[in-house]
């Protein structure tokens, strides 16, 4: 009962982790097919959006691995699950207070691509663009970068300790099934989180550096296309990375399309059985013609 609960919350995380990718990636799309040129309200708003979704995947990407932390490491369920309300006042909160506080204080709007791929970020000409840069997503991307690594490296280490424990008593549980496959998928996914993240990410980081350095290698076309890939994959990422690499979840979904092809399929078969511009409920004309009986 406690597992099934746990993984409920844990699949309750990737949601929320979801949502902010999906609208962060269409706000994206939105500014790269918008072709902004000035601080416009639409601007101004997909900014804030993008902003909003950016930052609170970050947090929720961290909360996730704070999650797993809890409750694989220090073997507290409890804990773990009371953390989720704090997850949701810190990845929704302060994402939210951020983003006001830069609209409010006239700090969204055109950017002219210096840091991003055409969407609207934090204005070109705000004197202190630098620092809300950093609190509008930069900061909290960097610290992503160190907290994820350390927290999954922790993760597996446990795991592997554990298992190395197990191992000693197989000649007891020689007649339990294998769970090698398992447990590879498993380390093989805590090893991939962080590096996708940080592959994925790593492109407008460099830009920001180069930014700081004012160096023009930031307008190089291949590391704005490679920006622009990163920012807009991270929800494709987690989908591969939870739902088609997790047996349960893949299971279901293939599942859920076979069902849903196989009612297709049947529906177009009862189509093709009625003759043309008939309904299977309307009787045939030589039925409605034919006499019910005959005298004698």
């Amino acid at each position: 009962m406690g597992m099934r609960r746990s993984c409920t919350s844990l699949s309750r995380l990737l949601v929320f982790l979801s949502v902010s990718d999906w609208l962060s990636a269409v706000s994206y799309a939105y500014g790269v097919w918008r072709v902004f040129r000035t601080d416009s309200l639409d601007c101004i708003a997909q900014g804030a959006v993008s902003t909003f979704a950016n930052t609170s995947s970050f947090f929720w990407t961290v909360a996730t691995a704070v999650y797993l932390y809890v409750f694989i490491v220090r073997s507290n369920q409890r804990a773990a699950d009371s953390l989720v309300w704090c997850f949701h006042i810190v990845s929704w909160g302060v994402p939210l207070a951020i983003t006001v506080a830069a609209v409010c204080l006239y700090k969204i709007g055109y950017d002219a691509s210096e840091v991003s791929v055409g969407w609207c970020w934090v204005r070109i000409h705000a004197p202190d663009r630098i620092l809300w840069m950093l609190l509008t997503g930069k900061i909290w991307e960097f610290l992503a970068y160190l907290t994820l690594p350390v927290l999954y490296i922790l993760i597996k280490r446990h795991i592997h300790i554990a298992h190395a424990a197990l191992s000693e008593y197989r000649p007891i549980l020689a007649t339990r099934p294998p769970s090698q496959s398992f447990s590879s998928m498993a380390d093989m996914k805590l090893t991939l989180i962080p590096i996708i993240f940080i592959v994925l990410r790593i492109w407008s980081t460099v830009r920001f550096i180069l930014l700081l350095v004012d160096s023009p290698a930031r307008q190089h076309p291949v590391l704005v296309t490679l920006h622009g890939i990163g920012n807009t994959s991270q929800g494709a990422a987690n989908c591969i990375m939870f739902v088609l690499l997790t047996r349960p979840l893949r299971t279901r979904l293939y599942a859920a399309l076979f069902c849903c092809s196989k009612c297709r399929a049947d529906s177009q078969d009862a189509a093709q059985r009625l003759l043309p511009g008939q309904d299977a409920s309307t009787p045939r004309e030589e039925d409605r013609s034919s006499p019910v009986g005959t005298d004698g």
